[in-house]
């Protein structure tokens, strides 16, 4: 069954997918928590320069050497772009512009000059073929297995350990550097580490699904779980679990559509993310449209109480304690006022008496909420437009 399972081209395709996205999750977490998300852009970038650097020295394309040596080069992009944002001349994201750049055209120069004889081009380091994968095998425990499944499953190992190893240092790290600097727990130590580690991700990565699509697991399913939790564990297990899920339909939607893998798999990230955006309890665009409208309801009931307040038995009574007053003297549109009436009565707020529009108990609680409690009724009542529009700076004066 186990040698079945490494047979299966879907199996290691998908497998491939599921250790990549894992991988980068679990680091992508920390990395947007701390702001350090498109890090990883200049990093996948210039590994290009890491990995014909170390070609050129060892003439070797796979190894741990080789690993090593270009997520050396994606360190170096962080140092540098750090040294350049301390000497005050530009900012962070102009230095990282600056650095990545200068790195990923040097090494696309360096291959063109002495690689071009090798299958070692920026095309396969930026996009990869996840398809391609069951076809470099190396034998394991006597059975064949994709050096691809094998290299990524050690990095996803070494990542998980890193962080439940270092689970509170990397919490406290994330959210309030400055205490984890002053207990001791070496926040700096631990940025570079965490940045070596993606490094090497990334370095695992290129050659199964690509730097760029490696750059949407480290931060789409991140951001994604950010939006949809505000605890960190639960944040980085829905990392993981969103990165799963858009390999599998990735994967489904990429052989029924006939279309790219890795490319599929990476847009399936982007719509977890949109699915979030618009739907995530609490953060979501339709949860925030709903708050703003409820707000909007709660302002207008109190503005109907103190307007219903200021005229209620007075004389003008009649007329101002209508519907019809809301919607001429106060400018609301009808729908506004229907819906405002409405909300007061539920909240118990008013109540209909032969057509007008009566403050109830609770209602006169509030309305004394509004215009104080030393205030039961305004002395010298202000027109109706003067009352809506002055609400926002208080109640009116005697």
């Amino acid at each position: 069954m186990i040698a079945a399972f490494f047979d299966s081209i879907p199996a290691m395709i998908l497998t491939t997918g599921i250790l990549v996205g894992a991988s980068a999750a679990l680091l992508g977490s920390f990395l947007v928590l701390r702001g350090n998300a498109m890090l990883t852009d200049a990093i996948s970038h210039s590994i290009v320069f890491g990995i014909i650097i170390v070609w050129l020295l060892t003439r070797q394309l796979s190894g741990p050497v080789q690993l090593l040596g270009a997520a050396a080069t994606g360190v170096l992009t962080v140092v540098l772009s750090e040294a350049l944002a301390r000497s005050r001349l530009v900012k962070m994201d102009a230095a990282i512009g600056l650095v990545f750049p200068a790195l990923f055209a040097a090494g696309v120069l360096l291959i063109s000059l002495y690689a071009r004889d090798v299958h070692l081009h920026a095309e396969s380091v930026l996009l990869g073929e996840i398809g391609f994968v069951w076809m470099h095998n190396i034998p394991l425990a006597g059975l064949q297995v994709p050096v691809a499944v094998a290299t990524l499953a050690a990095v996803l190992l070494i990542n998980a350990v890193f962080v439940l190893a270092f689970w509170k240092e990397l919490k406290l790290a994330s959210f309030d550097p400055g205490l984890a600097a002053a207990l001791g727990f070496l926040p700096g130590v631990l940025h570079y580490a965490l940045l070596t580690l993606t490094s090497v991700t990334a370095v695992a990565s290129f050659d199964a699904v690509g730097a760029i699509l490696f750059i949407a697991f480290v931060i789409v399913p991140p951001a994604t779980a950010y939006l949809l939790t505000r605890r960190l564990w639960l944040m980085v297990v829905l990392s993981v679990a969103l990165a799963t899920a858009a390999c599998i339909a990735g994967y489904s939607l990429a052989v029924l559509w006939n279309v790219s893998i890795g490319g599929m798999m990476a847009s399936m990230t982007g719509v977890w993310f949109t699915l979030a955006l618009l739907f995530a309890p609490g953060r979501g665009l339709f949860a925030q449209a709903l708050r703003r409208r409820e707000q909007r309801l709660d302002h207008d009931c109190r503005a109907l109480v103190a307007h219903l307040f200021t005229h209620q038995d007075r004389p003008e009574m009649p007329e101002e304690n209508t519907l019809h007053a809301l919607i001429e003297h106060l400018g609301w549109p009808e729908p506004r006022a229907r819906a405002a009436v409405l909300r007061a009565h539920d909240r118990a707020l008013v109540e209909r008496r032969a057509g007008l529009l009566i403050l109830r108990a609770k209602g006169l609680a509030e309305a004394e909420a509004i215009f104080g409690r030393s205030q039961l009724r305004p002395l010298k009542p202000s027109p109706a437009k003067s009352l809506s529009t002055g609400l926002e700076s208080g109640p009116p004066r005697a």
